[in-house]
C-alpha cells in the first residue's frame, strides 16, 4: 500500500516499530505499513512528538498481542508478558478511552486481530 515510502527509506519511529514487532515475535511484513503509521500518531498523541523506546515498545507489545493471539505471543514471549499483555487487553475494555485502547481498537478496525482474541475478551467496536 505504501510501498513508495520505501524508496527513501523507513522513518526511524517506523525501524524502532519494526523491531520492536520483531522482538514481539512479529516480522516487519507481517505488519501492514497502515497499522505501523497509525500506531506511530497513536504514540505521538499520547507521548509527545517524539516518544521514547519504552513507550513504543509497550504499545507494540499489545498490538502484537492482538496479532498473534494467545498461543501465538505466549510461544514469542513466554507466560508472564502474556499474562500481562491479557491484562491489559482487559484494562483497555473497560477504560474505554486509553492508548492501550485505542491500540486494541487499532488491531481490530485494520482487521489484524486474532478472532480468538476478540472472543476471549468480548470485544468489538460498538
Amino acid at each position: 500500500m505504501l510501498g513508495f515510502l520505501r524508496m527513501f527509506g523507513r522513518a526511524d519511529e517506523i525501524q524502532r516499530l519494526d523491531h520492536a514487532f520483531a522482538a514481539a515475535g512479529l516480522p516487519r511484513a507481517a505488519v501492514p505499513d497502515s497499522v505501523k503509521l497509525t500506531l506511530v500518531r497513536l504514540l505521538r498523541e499520547a507521548h509527545g512528538r517524539k516518544p521514547d523506546d519504552a513507550a513504543a515498545a509497550e504499545a507494540v507489545e499489545l498490538a502484537a498481542y492482538c496479532m498473534l493471539g494467545r498461543d501465538g505471543f505466549l510461544d514469542a514471549n513466554g507466560p508472564a508478558r502474556t499474562d500481562a499483555a491479557e491484562a491489559r487487553v482487559r484494562a483497555a475494555a473497560e477504560a474505554g478511552d486509553s492508548l492501550d485502547a485505542r491500540v486494541v481498537l487499532l488491531t481490530l478496525h485494520a482487521g489484524v486481530i486474532q478472532p480468538a482474541v476478540v472472543e476471549r475478551h468480548g470485544l468489538s467496536t460498538g
